[in-house]
């Protein structure tokens, strides 16, 4: 492998990523850039694992979803492991050959064959303050990931996972401004149509949300929506 070349394409990989504008298409760029990058990788995707519920929050080819979903099923395999052990100190994890039984996922490496995976590999997109999921790609051949191309997507997912970090950050700051904003125009209305001061207004909102176990966000943006025409 180019070192140096791979490592002009992880910049710009950062800068492609940076230029997403949503979280959902940093994290399908991600999977898609393993497959494009990555020598030997056919299929690639991030699995989370939350409360004991597995998630693909991105798939790139079409054997990730289903083997996700059969890793879920099973409650086995390298990937839902790696996802769901993330506080254990596992990053990474390599299978030079998916085509013999794995004593560790009995059913899921036969599950596996089926669907024509020969290899994978793994490593978790986690930054010093949180762990996003495990960035997993898959070959059709075994052998393909050898301990190089490991370090490859070893490096792609800790370029990926400051990236996701801040645009995590960024998504959570919009979204708090459109909150702020939707709220301040809910209670204009409510202060205008009803003749209530700021206070009054805020307070109407809250005790709905309450009332209603619904955001404050929902509420407000109810209040904004346009009343029905009178006939």
């Amino acid at each position: 492998m180019d070192w140096r070349e791979y490592a002009e394409q992880m910049a710009q990989l950062a800068r492609d990523l940076l230029a997403e504008d949503s979280v959902q298409g940093t994290l399908d760029r991600i999977a898609e850039s393993a497959v494009r990058l990555v020598e030997g990788c056919d299929a690639a995707g991030i699995l989370a694992v939350r409360k004991g519920k597995a998630m693909t929050l991105a798939a790139c080819g079409d054997m990730v979803e289903e083997s996700d979903r059969l890793q879920a099923e099973l409650g086995e395999g390298p990937c839902f492991d790696l996802a769901r052990r993330r506080g254990s100190g596992e990053r990474v994890f390599r299978i030079a050959d998916m085509t013999t039984p794995s004593p560790s996922w009995p059913r899921y490496s036969e599950a596996a064959r089926e669907l024509g995976v020969g290899s994978m590999t793994g490593v978790l997109l986690y930054t010093e303050d949180e762990d996003f999921g495990a960035l997993n790609l898959y070959s059709r051949r075994p052998g393909a990931f050898t301990e190089e191309f490991e370090t490859a997507g070893w490096l792609l997912a800790s370029h990926a996972a400051v990236v996701l970090s801040s645009t995590r950050t960024i998504d959570q700051l919009e979204q708090a401004v459109e909150t702020r904003h939707a709220i301040g125009e809910a209670m204009g209305i409510l202060m205008e149509r009803h003749h209530l001061s700021e206070e009054d207004a805020f307070g109407v909102l809250r005790r709905l949300s309450q009332h209603h176990n619904v955001k404050l966000r929902d509420v407000a943006q109810q209040v904004r929506a346009p009343r029905p025409r009178a006939d």
